[in-house]
């Protein structure tokens, strides 16, 4: 597992932060159009879990709010606002494809998840693109196109496939890029990683919709690890600027 870090300039707080820049979390440009489909929930979709339900966090990553689940060839980026150096989001990168994760603060008697997915159409709608509702693995899910030019000049669209699942007190979001956005065996490895990840929502009053606070880890190695399991330790990787 590998572990870099990647800066971000500073945006507009939570609502960007929530992935209404369909752009800031997408990683390809497809130029075929096609949907996702529907994909029916099932058992398997246990989890994302609460801290206080898993029953065992070996082979964990800590990252403070959010403990993601070791796996071969599996590389995690943080990305840090670049005037508070505020950690706010990680982007899993495995296969080819992307999995982006930020989990805020909710109320204790209301969920968060059908007011933000109004939110990303809004914003998706407002640069041209188009969003599907689907019902996907973790409940409904969104299908966000934008329209993008591809490497080769020709015209496409930019892909991102939206989840949300509202635990106690908090409210956890993923955005699958590149060929997880669409293809639903390409999905598989990442959605197996969404399941497994762990939120840590703390004791401290926050307002709804705060980011829950990320970190770098402390060794930058993962938890004790189960016997046998075929993990390298992460290393943190060099430093990508970009430009919002």
């Amino acid at each position: 597992m590998a572990f870099g870090r990647l800066k971000k300039n500073k945006q507009d707080q939570d609502k960007q932060e929530l992935g209404e820049d369909v752009q800031e979390n997408t990683d390809g440009v497809d130029s075929s159009a096609s949907g996702a489909g529907a994909r029916e929930r099932g058992p398997q979709a246990a989890g994302p879990w609460d801290v206080s339900d898993k029953p065992s966090e070996d082979g964990y990553v800590d990252l403070g709010a959010l403990r993601i689940a070791a796996a071969q060839g599996l590389q995690l980026r943080l990305e840090v606002e670049e005037k508070t150096q505020r950690v706010v989001a990680v982007t899993l990168d495995l296969d080819g494809s992307s999995l982006q994760l930020q989990a805020f603060a909710a109320p204790r008697s209301e969920t968060l998840w059908d007011d933000i997915r109004n939110q990303i159409g809004k914003s998706v709608g407002s640069q041209g693109g188009t969003v599907d509702e689907l019902a996907g693995v973790f409940g409904t899910e969104l299908l966000a196109k934008v329209p993008a030019q591809a490497q080769d000049g020709s015209k496409g669209f930019r892909v991102a496939r939206f989840v949300g699942v509202d635990g106690p007190r908090w409210f956890l979001r993923g955005v699958f890029g590149g060929p997880a956005a669409l293809d639903p065996e390409a999905a598989k490895p990442l959605e197996e990683v969404f399941r497994s990840v762990v939120v840590v929502r703390g004791e401290q009053p926050l307002p709804p919709r705060d980011l829950l606070q990320l970190r770098l880890p402390r060794d930058a190695s993962p938890l004790p690890k189960p016997a046998g399991a075929p993990l390298t330790p992460p290393e943190r990787g060099p430093e990508i600027t970009t430009i919002g």
